[in-house]
């Protein structure tokens, strides 16, 4: 890895780069001790060792796609073509609509968005589905204003969107039929904020990479800003990884408004492990 300027972290000065020669980008996460993520433009699944080589371990046809992973280890991917299982992509539920990003609850059930426009194009609303372990699927929410990175919280009772084109957090618990219920703002971010990837740590905050802004921030609920790291380039997601869970992994393009290029994985050690 190859250190870059400031972090913008007090005592913490170093921003590595981890991996370089990515097209787009996307889905960061930590799995099995490992640094997985997707890059959209190739159509590739991706994992990688320690020294930052990688094996494509899925291959997926059009874009969006973003990975989790089912309880019982299954890889399940959210793509154009609705909810799939890896790598072979077989169908698991939910139709063709460009299911963007996908997070999965302790009980497995499998949460995934749709925004209703792209950035360039005149703002449409957006929403949100679920994939239950039975096989039954429907969408659970709407209204959402391009939604983008999901969260859930370790004891599986609320799970947090990224609502782009709203500048803000927007938490919902999760029922025991797996519907989202009592619909809050986690955090408004102010005017220009443009969460996309998020991620929770250990206490309870959550970091949001911003493309505009070209920067990771880390926010508590409410909206208190906490800590920032700086990328330079435009960052479109993040996760907490690394044996302790104190390395902030960020996927960071450069980005024109309609396509992302010149794809890189950063990473930042921060003082709180994520989960």
């Amino acid at each position: 890895m190859s250190p870059l300027r400031g972090a913008g972290l007090p005592g913490m000065t170093e921003l590595s780069v981890f991996a370089t020669g990515i097209q787009m980008g996307e889905s960061p996460r930590w799995h099995d001790g490992r640094f997985w993520m997707c890059d959209w433009m190739a159509g590739e699944v991706l994992v990688f060792a320690a020294d930052g080589t990688r094996e494509v371990v899925a291959r997926v046809d059009g874009l969006p796609f973003s990975i989790d992973w089912l309880p019982d280890g299954r890889l399940v991917l959210s793509t154009p073509d609705g909810v799939c299982l890896g790598p072979e992509l077989a169908p698991y539920g939910l139709g063709e609509r460009g299911w963007n990003e996908i997070v999965v609850d302790p009980a497995g059930r499998a949460y995934v968005d749709v925004p209703g426009s792209m950035p360039w194009e005149e703002p449409v609303a957006g929403v949100a589905g679920v994939v239950l372990p039975d096989g039954s699927s429907r969408v659970v929410a709407g209204d959402l204003w391009f939604p983008n990175g999901m969260a859930v919280t370790p004891d599986g009772t609320t799970l947090v969107v990224a609502e782009s084109h709203a500048d803000r957090l927007t938490a919902f618990t999760i029922a025991d039929d797996g519907d989202l219920v009592d619909r809050r703002v986690w955090a408004d971010l102010g005017k220009g904020a443009a969460p996309d990837g998020i991620c929770l740590d250990r206490e309870g905050a959550v970091w949001f990479a911003s493309v505009p802004g070209r920067h990771c921030r880390r926010v508590a609920e409410g909206g208190e800003v906490l800590e920032t790291v700086d990328t330079g380039q435009p960052a479109f997601s993040c996760v907490l990884g690394d044996d302790d869970g104190r390395t902030l992994y960020v996927v960071a393009n450069d980005f024109d408004g309609h396509g992302a290029s010149n794809g890189r994985v950063l990473t930042s050690r921060v003082a709180v492990a994520g989960w």
